[in-house]
């Protein structure tokens, strides 16, 4: 017997959650925890502690690579990261899954959102609400109901609270490979869509800079004497931008420029940044072989240098057999609970990238239904919380009952 009914006593502790998981999602988003918020990150941390005490698992506190980014001097420069927070359990079990969802939030902290307020008695508008303090509440919720169940200790888990992904994951990115070689399957609790479907297949992306040195020089007495940098990195970005609509799936979009100062100085910095999405893996490949000529030529020129930093710091996420097999069992667990699962593609990023290069399929929108999330309108649907959290625990529970798990064990991991 596989169905619901023997799984449903244990599904039912949820109805008891929904006050408690709406108060400390409330309670996190009121912390500021934008990624370069360190001391609010670590708040967050601190907080998450104390929520996951009752799972009873082994917690380390982990200092994390600081980000390394380009600022407008040109300069490469070093951003402290708050801690990422990893608890583990059961590391003997014959399946084994990570559970990842990220502290931080895209408002810093002098952003003017700041506050959660009521839109209706539904509609909870705040600062990470959905992305993601919501979801962090119902993967917690849905490994205490595992626990709870007779199926406690089939499953061998490792939750990674990740204080990065908001730009990337830099840091965390070698803790998510970790965890990838001693799991199965990947449960990420980025918000679902506002219809409570799933992403599919994802793109990859690549952040980049770019720094043009030039000649400075008296505009009027010495012009020529100077090597003007934004004029070179305006043709650098008109050749970049040139790019787009070459390959199907591949879209280049130049986001920031900076350089220059006084008008009768001929300038000699200008720094640029850029973000790439791909499709397919060779894609990669492909926009290297564009952009290094591109660079080349620049470089070419009397008196400039110009110099790329970055790269694709996320594969694209390609929907392998196993990964389909793991959204068919979401679904089918979505209709024994009364709820309409599909997944869709995007060409948003998230940790769930990580994961699917590192061989391991999982899903990376089990978190709480909202949207208008990265602005001042995110939104969370309250009512979504306790669902959510029965969809990921019948999920696990049917997994840890499963006689066959072969699908997931026959994954071919890079090497």
């Amino acid at each position: 017997m596989n169905s619901q009914s023997q799984f449903t006593p244990w599904l039912e502790w949820l109805d008891g959650q929904q006050e408690s998981m709406l108060a400390e999602t409330i309670r996190l988003a009121e912390i500021n925890s934008g990624t370069l918020n360190t001391e609010g990150v670590n708040r967050v941390r601190h907080v998450l502690e104390g929520l996951t005490q009752a799972l009873g698992g082994t917690q380390e506190v982990i200092d994390v690579a600081p980000w390394e980014q380009v600022n407008d001097a040109g300069e490469v420069i070093h951003h402290e990261l708050g801690k990422a927070l990893r608890i583990s359990k059961h590391p003997d079990a014959p399946l084994r899954v990570f559970f990842c969802g990220h502290m931080d939030t895209v408002f810093a902290v002098d952003h003017p959102f700041q506050s959660v307020r009521w839109l209706d008695d539904n509609t909870l508008n705040g600062p990470g609400v959905t992305d993601l303090k919501g979801g962090l509440l119902v993967m917690i919720r849905a490994l205490e109901t595992l626990e709870r169940s007779p199926w406690a200790g089939k499953i061998g888990w490792e939750i990674l609270f990740n204080p990065d992904e908001e730009i990337g994951s830099p840091g965390s990115a070698a803790l998510i490979r970790e965890a990838a070689s001693r799991c199965d399957l990947g449960m990420i609790y980025e918000p679902s869509f506002p219809d409570g479907n799933l992403a599919g297949q994802r793109k990859g992306s690549g952040n980049f800079a770019v720094v043009c040195q030039g000649r400075a020089a008296h505009a009027g007495r010495e012009h020529h004497l100077g090597r003007n940098a934004i004029r070179a990195m305006s043709d650098f970005v008109s050749a970049l931008d040139d790019l787009n609509g070459q390959r199907e799936g591949v879209t280049i979009n130049p986001g920031y420029i900076h350089g220059g100062g006084a008008v009768n100085v001929v300038p000699d910095t200008c720094v640029f940044r850029f973000n790439i999405r791909i499709e397919q893996p060779e894609d990669e490949a492909w926009c290297f072989s564009q952009i290094e000529p591109i660079v080349a030529a620049i470089n070419a020129r009397d008196g400039m240098s110009l110099a790329l930093h970055g790269g694709f710091g996320r594969k694209p996420k390609i929907l392998t057999p196993a990964n389909e097999r793991l959204l068919a069992l979401a679904r089918e667990c979505g209709a024994e609970l009364n709820m309409h699962i599909e997944w869709l593609p995007t060409g948003g990023c998230c940790d769930g990238n990580n994961l699917a290069a590192a061989g391991i399929p999982n899903i990376d929108t089990l978190g709480v239904q909202g949207g208008k999330i990265h602005s001042a309108d995110e939104y969370l649907l309250v009512d979504s919380l306790v669902p959510r959290a029965k969809l990921s625990a019948l999920m696990l529970m049917k997994l840890a009952a499963s006689e066959d798990i072969r699908w997931l064990k026959a994954v071919n991991r890079p090497e």
